[in-house]
Protein backbone atom coordinates (compact mmCIF):
# COMPACT_ATOMS: atom_id res chain seq x y z
CA UNK A 1 0.00 0.00 0.00
CA UNK A 2 1.63 3.24 -1.15
CA UNK A 3 0.89 6.42 0.76
CA UNK A 4 3.05 8.63 -1.45
CA UNK A 5 0.20 10.55 -3.06
CA UNK A 6 1.11 14.14 -3.84
CA UNK A 7 -0.91 16.89 -5.49
CA UNK A 8 0.71 19.39 -7.82
CA UNK A 9 -0.54 22.44 -5.93
CA UNK A 10 -2.72 23.60 -3.06
CA UNK A 11 -6.36 24.40 -3.91
CA UNK A 12 -6.14 27.45 -1.61
CA UNK A 13 -3.37 29.62 -0.23
CA UNK A 14 -4.52 30.26 3.35
CA UNK A 15 -1.40 32.22 4.25
CA UNK A 16 -2.52 34.86 1.70
CA UNK A 17 -6.16 35.10 2.81
CA UNK A 18 -6.82 37.36 5.83
CA UNK A 19 -10.19 35.64 6.46
CA UNK A 20 -8.34 32.46 7.47
CA UNK A 21 -6.01 34.09 9.99
CA UNK A 22 -8.37 34.49 12.93
CA UNK A 23 -9.86 31.23 14.15
CA UNK A 24 -12.22 29.78 13.09
CA UNK A 25 -11.64 31.85 9.91
CA UNK A 26 -14.41 30.54 7.64
CA UNK A 27 -16.04 31.97 4.52
CA UNK A 28 -19.24 31.10 2.57
CA UNK A 29 -19.13 28.77 -0.43
CA UNK A 30 -21.71 27.46 -2.91
CA UNK A 31 -24.22 24.79 -1.81
CA UNK A 32 -22.36 21.92 -3.50
CA UNK A 33 -18.82 23.25 -3.15
CA UNK A 34 -18.05 21.34 0.05
CA UNK A 35 -17.29 18.39 -2.23
CA UNK A 36 -14.04 18.67 -4.19
CA UNK A 37 -12.42 16.36 -6.75
CA UNK A 38 -8.78 16.89 -7.71
CA UNK A 39 -6.10 15.27 -9.89
CA UNK A 40 -5.24 12.49 -7.41
CA UNK A 41 -8.83 11.29 -6.90
CA UNK A 42 -8.02 7.81 -8.22
CA UNK A 43 -4.86 7.39 -6.14
CA UNK A 44 -6.47 8.63 -2.93
CA UNK A 45 -9.51 6.42 -3.48
CA UNK A 46 -7.35 3.32 -3.90
CA UNK A 47 -5.76 4.06 -0.53
CA UNK A 48 -9.16 4.78 1.01
CA UNK A 49 -10.50 1.45 -0.26
CA UNK A 50 -7.54 -0.37 1.29
CA UNK A 51 -7.86 1.35 4.66
CA UNK A 52 -11.62 0.87 4.78
CA UNK A 53 -11.08 -2.84 4.13
CA UNK A 54 -8.15 -3.40 6.48
CA UNK A 55 -8.56 -0.75 9.22
CA UNK A 56 -12.36 -0.44 9.33
CA UNK A 57 -12.51 -0.16 13.12
CA UNK A 58 -10.02 2.71 13.08
CA UNK A 59 -11.62 4.80 10.34
CA UNK A 60 -15.42 4.42 10.66
CA UNK A 61 -17.56 4.87 13.76
CA UNK A 62 -21.22 5.76 14.29
CA UNK A 63 -23.01 6.08 17.59
CA UNK A 64 -26.57 4.67 17.62
CA UNK A 65 -28.16 8.12 17.89
CA UNK A 66 -26.25 9.26 14.79
CA UNK A 67 -27.58 6.63 12.42
CA UNK A 68 -30.28 8.93 10.99
CA UNK A 69 -27.71 11.65 10.32
CA UNK A 70 -25.35 9.10 8.74
CA UNK A 71 -28.09 8.01 6.35
CA UNK A 72 -28.74 11.65 5.48
CA UNK A 73 -25.03 12.17 4.76
CA UNK A 74 -25.25 9.41 2.16
CA UNK A 75 -28.42 10.93 0.68
CA UNK A 76 -26.91 14.38 0.19
CA UNK A 77 -23.68 12.85 -1.13
CA UNK A 78 -25.58 10.98 -3.83
CA UNK A 79 -27.60 14.10 -4.61
CA UNK A 80 -24.50 16.24 -5.13
CA UNK A 81 -22.71 13.52 -7.13
CA UNK A 82 -25.71 13.21 -9.45
CA UNK A 83 -24.88 16.76 -10.61
CA UNK A 84 -21.11 16.32 -10.68
CA UNK A 85 -19.24 15.59 -13.91
CA UNK A 86 -17.49 12.21 -13.92
CA UNK A 87 -20.02 10.45 -11.68
CA UNK A 88 -22.95 8.32 -12.86
CA UNK A 89 -25.39 7.80 -10.00
CA UNK A 90 -28.16 5.19 -9.97
CA UNK A 91 -30.22 3.96 -7.06
CA UNK A 92 -27.96 1.00 -6.32
CA UNK A 93 -24.48 2.03 -7.47
CA UNK A 94 -22.22 4.91 -8.45
CA UNK A 95 -19.79 4.86 -11.36
CA UNK A 96 -16.83 7.01 -10.27
CA UNK A 97 -14.29 9.00 -12.32
CA UNK A 98 -11.65 6.29 -11.70
CA UNK A 99 -13.96 3.66 -13.29
CA UNK A 100 -14.93 2.00 -9.99
CA UNK A 101 -18.52 0.91 -9.51
CA UNK A 102 -19.36 1.50 -5.83
CA UNK A 103 -22.49 -0.25 -4.51
CA UNK A 104 -24.81 2.02 -2.53
CA UNK A 105 -25.03 0.22 0.82
CA UNK A 106 -27.70 2.02 2.80
CA UNK A 107 -26.94 -0.22 5.77
CA UNK A 108 -23.40 1.21 5.82
CA UNK A 109 -23.87 4.87 4.86
CA UNK A 110 -20.56 6.28 6.09
CA UNK A 111 -18.61 3.35 4.71
CA UNK A 112 -20.22 4.00 1.33
CA UNK A 113 -19.46 7.73 1.51
CA UNK A 114 -15.85 6.90 2.35
CA UNK A 115 -15.59 4.93 -0.91
CA UNK A 116 -17.06 7.77 -3.00
CA UNK A 117 -15.44 10.96 -1.71
CA UNK A 118 -11.91 12.14 -1.13
CA UNK A 119 -13.36 14.03 1.84
CA UNK A 120 -13.48 12.60 5.32
CA UNK A 121 -16.84 13.37 6.94
CA UNK A 122 -17.50 13.96 10.65
CA UNK A 123 -21.02 14.24 12.09
CA UNK A 124 -21.58 16.70 14.94
CA UNK A 125 -24.91 16.96 16.77
CA UNK A 126 -26.06 19.43 19.41
CA UNK A 127 -26.19 18.07 22.95
CA UNK A 128 -26.90 20.59 25.71
CA UNK A 129 -24.75 23.64 24.88
CA UNK A 130 -22.17 22.06 22.56
CA UNK A 131 -21.93 20.02 19.38
CA UNK A 132 -20.64 16.49 19.93
CA UNK A 133 -18.85 14.17 17.49
CA UNK A 134 -21.32 11.32 17.01
CA UNK A 135 -19.99 9.62 13.90
CA UNK A 136 -17.33 9.83 11.21
CA UNK A 137 -15.55 8.25 8.31
CA UNK A 138 -12.02 9.47 9.01
CA UNK A 139 -9.60 7.71 6.66
CA UNK A 140 -6.91 10.41 6.52
CA UNK A 141 -6.49 11.66 10.10
CA UNK A 142 -3.65 14.07 10.79
CA UNK A 143 -2.49 13.81 14.36
CA UNK A 144 -5.68 12.53 16.01
CA UNK A 145 -7.55 9.27 16.56
CA UNK A 146 -11.26 8.81 15.94
CA UNK A 147 -11.85 6.44 18.84
CA UNK A 148 -10.42 9.00 21.28
CA UNK A 149 -12.66 11.83 20.04
CA UNK A 150 -15.97 10.03 19.43
CA UNK A 151 -18.69 11.20 21.79
CA UNK A 152 -16.69 14.28 22.83
CA UNK A 153 -17.85 17.92 22.54
CA UNK A 154 -15.98 20.43 20.41
CA UNK A 155 -13.76 21.88 23.13
CA UNK A 156 -12.75 18.41 24.34
CA UNK A 157 -12.15 17.20 20.77
CA UNK A 158 -9.52 19.89 20.27
CA UNK A 159 -7.49 18.93 23.31
CA UNK A 160 -4.49 19.36 23.33
CA UNK A 161 -4.53 22.12 20.64
CA UNK A 162 -3.29 25.25 22.51
CA UNK A 163 -4.84 27.70 20.01
CA UNK A 164 -8.31 26.27 20.64
CA UNK A 165 -9.03 28.00 23.94
CA UNK A 166 -12.30 28.94 25.59
CA UNK A 167 -12.72 32.11 23.52
CA UNK A 168 -12.23 30.27 20.23
CA UNK A 169 -14.57 27.51 21.43
CA UNK A 170 -17.34 30.07 22.02
CA UNK A 171 -16.85 31.56 18.55
CA UNK A 172 -16.93 28.13 16.93
CA UNK A 173 -20.08 27.15 18.82
CA UNK A 174 -21.83 30.35 17.71
CA UNK A 175 -20.79 29.55 14.15
CA UNK A 176 -22.26 26.03 14.42
CA UNK A 177 -25.47 27.37 15.91
CA UNK A 178 -25.87 29.93 13.14
CA UNK A 179 -25.05 27.63 10.23
CA UNK A 180 -27.91 27.49 7.73
CA UNK A 181 -28.99 24.73 5.36
CA UNK A 182 -27.75 25.33 1.82
CA UNK A 183 -25.12 27.85 2.96
CA UNK A 184 -21.97 25.90 3.86
CA UNK A 185 -18.75 27.47 5.11
CA UNK A 186 -15.13 26.67 4.30
CA UNK A 187 -11.64 27.25 5.68
CA UNK A 188 -8.16 25.89 4.95
CA UNK A 189 -5.28 25.15 7.27
CA UNK A 190 -1.57 24.41 6.90
CA UNK A 191 0.33 21.60 8.56
CA UNK A 192 4.04 20.93 8.13
CA UNK A 193 4.98 17.25 7.90
CA UNK A 194 8.26 15.41 7.72
CA UNK A 195 6.50 12.45 6.04
CA UNK A 196 3.77 12.42 3.37
CA UNK A 197 1.49 9.74 4.88
CA UNK A 198 -2.21 10.52 4.55
CA UNK A 199 -3.19 8.04 7.27
CA UNK A 200 -1.34 9.68 10.16
CA UNK A 201 -3.27 9.09 13.41
CA UNK A 202 -1.88 10.04 16.80
CA UNK A 203 -3.21 9.83 20.32
CA UNK A 204 -3.49 12.82 22.63
CA UNK A 205 -0.68 11.32 24.71
CA UNK A 206 1.65 11.23 21.71
CA UNK A 207 1.24 14.56 19.88
CA UNK A 208 3.23 15.47 16.80
CA UNK A 209 6.38 17.51 17.46
CA UNK A 210 6.15 21.06 16.07
CA UNK A 211 8.21 21.71 12.97
CA UNK A 212 11.46 23.53 13.62
CA UNK A 213 11.83 25.04 10.17
CA UNK A 214 10.25 24.06 6.85
CA UNK A 215 9.91 20.26 6.49
CA UNK A 216 9.75 18.60 3.06
CA UNK A 217 5.94 18.28 2.92
CA UNK A 218 3.08 20.70 3.34
CA UNK A 219 -0.33 19.30 4.20
CA UNK A 220 -3.46 21.42 3.84
CA UNK A 221 -7.00 20.50 4.83
CA UNK A 222 -9.92 22.11 3.04
CA UNK A 223 -12.49 22.00 5.85
CA UNK A 224 -16.20 22.67 5.32
CA UNK A 225 -19.26 22.90 7.56
CA UNK A 226 -22.63 21.82 6.14
CA UNK A 227 -26.01 21.80 7.87
CA UNK A 228 -28.10 18.71 7.06
CA UNK A 229 -31.67 19.78 6.22
CA UNK A 230 -33.63 16.93 7.80
CA UNK A 231 -31.78 15.92 10.99
CA UNK A 232 -30.21 19.35 11.57
CA UNK A 233 -26.83 17.74 12.26
CA UNK A 234 -23.68 19.50 11.07
CA UNK A 235 -21.09 17.70 8.97
CA UNK A 236 -17.44 18.72 9.04
CA UNK A 237 -15.70 17.62 5.84
CA UNK A 238 -11.95 17.40 5.31
CA UNK A 239 -10.32 17.27 1.87
CA UNK A 240 -6.59 16.61 2.27
CA UNK A 241 -3.86 17.89 -0.02
CA UNK A 242 -0.18 17.03 0.41
CA UNK A 243 2.50 18.71 -1.70
CA UNK A 244 6.27 18.89 -1.56
CA UNK A 245 7.56 22.11 -0.07
CA UNK A 246 9.93 22.30 -3.02
CA UNK A 247 6.90 22.64 -5.31
CA UNK A 248 6.12 26.05 -3.81
CA UNK A 249 7.47 29.15 -5.45
CA UNK A 250 10.25 31.01 -3.67
CA UNK A 251 7.78 33.84 -2.97
CA UNK A 252 5.29 31.48 -1.35
CA UNK A 253 7.98 29.90 0.81
CA UNK A 254 9.07 33.34 1.95
CA UNK A 255 5.45 34.33 2.71
CA UNK A 256 5.02 31.19 4.79
CA UNK A 257 8.09 32.00 6.84
CA UNK A 258 6.69 35.49 7.52
CA UNK A 259 3.14 34.46 8.35
CA UNK A 260 2.03 34.65 12.00
CA UNK A 261 1.34 31.33 13.74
Amino acid sequence: MSDLILQDRLPDAPWQDPSFRRLPGMRPIGPDDWMFVDEVYGAQMRLRETLLATRRGDVVAVQPDAEAAAREVLEITLDVLSRRAGFDVSRDSVRCPDARDVPVDRGDPLGTVGRLLQEDVCILEKEADEHVLTGAVLVFPSGWTLSQKLGRPLLRIHQPVPEYDGDVAKRVQRLFDGLRTGRPLMRSNLLWHGEPMLFAPRTEENPRDPAADMPPYLRSERQCLVRLPRTGAVIFTIHTTVIETAALSAGNRAALRRRPD
